[in-house]
């Protein structure tokens, strides 16, 4: 099981340690770097930025949001840092939501999210392989553009720069179980957002009887080594509280169901009330600390390596650690060597 350093997306501004963390993973032997984006820094401007000051890390997007750029322009991303970073880039896409699709960037949200995913995924393997013009009769990323408001004179292009790598990984961020089976089907590997040790059953039906060789699982994974664990466990809680309680309406949070699917349907709909009613802070208190925990490796040193195991049983390829200090890192990097 490899370990990748998740560094998310900045809050208010640049995240300082962003930089020294991804070098320090670099040096401990992790296996790559991966930034995020929601609706303030974007994944791909930092990614390009540690590339910069690394050598060998591999630098992954967990995840891009599609309906921020068309599928060619985030396949011109991917082949320009691929290039950059002498065939580093690993590129994660997600589809977000509703609120964030239709709120942020001014796009109706797919009423038919496994086909947009589908034509979006067909479009970016087109430009990296560039075998041919891209072309696609589809229903949401048609090239060229067919509709009535259009002038008629689009044609098939090919790119003009020459991608590194055709086979250039694209992996997914899917919680839905059609859009996790789907997942497993057209992509070359999955990025589960809650990923629980012991629950793994939960994924069994969507991922088949077995996965393709060489195809990624990894799960982003909140790590403290601490002492006390219910204090080490409140970033993971506050984390959850968010997710659950404001990235979705209350009708549609994909977050919020696939906790119900995991056990904890009651509970995430507490989150939820009590997040949009304004209190954010007892949102936050509501989620339960067992669900935290098991999506999470918190504690000291000898708990962590026990848990780890875990992990280490089912289909996981890779761990996406999401810490904040050097010494996490260095903890888990000797654990799990």
């Amino acid at each position: 099981m490899r370990l990748g350093l998740a560094l998310g997306y900045w809050g208010r501004g640049p995240e300082a340690r962003h930089l020294a963390l991804a070098q320090e993973a670099e040096r401990l032997g992790y296996d790559s770097v991966w930034t995020a984006e929601a609706w303030g820094s974007d994944a791909f401007t930092p990614l390009t930025w540690i590339a910069a000051h690394t050598s060998r890390i591999r630098l992954g997007t967990a995840v891009a949001q599609m309906a921020a750029r068309s599928p060619t322009t985030t396949a011109m991303h991917a082949l320009t840092l691929d290039h950059l970073s002498g065939g580093r880039m690993l590129l994660g896409l997600g589809l977000s939501g509703p609120q964030v699709v239709e709120g942020w960037y001014g796009r109706p949200f797919p009423k038919s999210p496994l086909t947009a995913t589908r034509e979006y995924v067909d479009v970016v393997r087109q430009v990296l392989r560039r075998e041919s013009p891209v072309a696609l009769d589809g229903r949401f990323h048609p090239l060229p553009y067919p509709g009535e408001d259009g002038t008629g004179l689009g044609k098939p292009l090919k790119s003009i720069t020459h991608p590194l790598r055709g086979d250039l990984p694209v992996l997914l961020g899917a919680e839905g179980p059609r859009n996790i089976a789907q997942t497993a089907r057209i992509a070359d590997g999955w990025l589960p957002l809650y990923w629980s040790p012991t629950r793994t059953d939960v994924y069994e039906a969507s991922l088949g009887d077995g996965l393709r060789p060489g195809f990624v699982v990894a799960p982003l994974v909140r790590a403290t080594v601490c002492a006390d664990v219910r204090e080490g466990l409140l970033p993971v809680k506050a984390m959850l509280g968010f997710y659950i309680g404001g990235m979705g309406h209350a009708a549609r949070n994909f977050h919020a169901e696939l906790m119900g699917r995991m056990g904890y349907e009651e509970e995430a709909r507490r989150v939820q009330e009590l997040f949009l009613a304004g209190r954010r802070e007892e949102a936050v208190l509501a989620v339960p600390d067992a669900f935290a925990d098991e999506i999470s490796l918190v504690g000291p040193r000898g708990r962590i390596a026990e848990r780890l195991q875990e992990w280490r049983k089912g289909p996981v390829t890779d761990l996406l650690v999401l810490a904040r200090d050097p010494d996490t890192l260095r903890v888990l990097a000797e654990l799990n060597a």
